[in-house]
């Protein structure tokens, strides 16, 4: 890919760059090709093969940030090429903090939306076993707390359910405090595209730079609100907003493949560069 790049305006959060702390979990689903086409402009060139690409979400609790402590739903709808690597394409973001919710918007270039996160915790019966049953007539066992987390995304008074996300209960605190194994440090890069939007009209690119410790979980179980029809049943004259919002949604409950927790999360963001011309296609040199 060649582009030329310019730094984007930014405001608000004060000057980059723009730290993060908390936890995360990190889950890769299948998603569908035409699913993502959807949302990625385009020039984009889809990383795909079989008719799948890569998406998932990022579910964030920050404990401290240039806006306090929030909660936030990345939903990334796909891979596109980046050559030699790729990059994200982030398909609706929630958070729970108006202020993020407009960093997001007009210098980021994301798809952000407020949201209301209500959390949950709640005892699920393991699997039936003769181990289990043994460990449940010695009182210990039997059950396993989870954690459901209500996602809605609010306007003004009114609440539109999103999803459910029901995952292993448990914070960075409490397993350090008990010795638990959290995993390697490690640092990564998280590249992404974003912008295209009402608010922000330019293509952007950014940089997620991240270090915690990291080990592989269980992949969270996402639900459907049960009064949302999946993509199939769409009212054909749903608006182009709400078509987004329900593929979203789909995107959501596409098959995970991979699903990961960050403990100790520390997320370094940098001013995104707008990108005024790229060459995606594979016939241009």
């Amino acid at each position: 890919m060649k582009a030329e790049e310019t730094n984007s305006i930014t405001s608000g959060y004060g000057k980059p760059p723009w730290i993060f702390k908390g936890s995360a979990l990190y889950q890769l689903n299948l998603v569908k090709a035409e699913v993502a086409r959807a949302f990625i402009p385009k020039e984009f060139r889809l990383v795909e093969a079989f008719g799948y690409t890569l998406g998932g979400f990022f579910l964030a609790n920050y404990s401290d940030s240039p806006a306090g402590s929030f909660d936030e739903l990345v939903v990334i709808g796909g891979i596109v090429w980046n050559p030699p690597t790729s990059c994200a394409w982030a398909t609706r973001v929630l958070v729970s903090s108006d202020e993020a919710c407009i960093h997001g918007r007009k210098d980021v270039g994301l798809p952000s939306y407020v949201a209301k996160f209500s959390k949950q915790i709640s005892a699920t019966a393991k699997p039936k076993s003769k181990f289990n049953t043994f460990l449940n007539m010695k009182g210990v066992g039997g059950s396993t707390n989870c954690m459901e987390v209500q996602v809605s995304e609010t306007k003004d008074t009114a609440v539109a359910d999103f999803c459910n996300i029901n995952l292993p209960a448990g914070d960075a605190a409490s397993e350090l405090n008990s010795g638990k194994w959290m995993g390697p440090t490690i640092k990564m890069s998280l590249p992404s595209y974003s912008g295209r939007t009402e608010h922000n009209p330019h293509l952007l690119k950014y940089s997620c730079q991240i270090e915690c410790r990291i080990k592989p979980t269980s992949p969270a179980k996402v639900l459907r609100p049960a009064s949302e029809k999946s993509d199939s049943t769409q009212d054909p004259d749903c608006t182009h907003s709400d078509d987004k919002r329900n593929l979203s949604i789909d995107v959501m409950l596409s098959k995970p493949i991979l699903a990961l927790q960050f403990n100790c999360l520390k997320m370094d963001v940098e001013s995104p560069l707008i990108v005024s011309h790229v060459l995606l296609n594979s016939t241009e040199k």
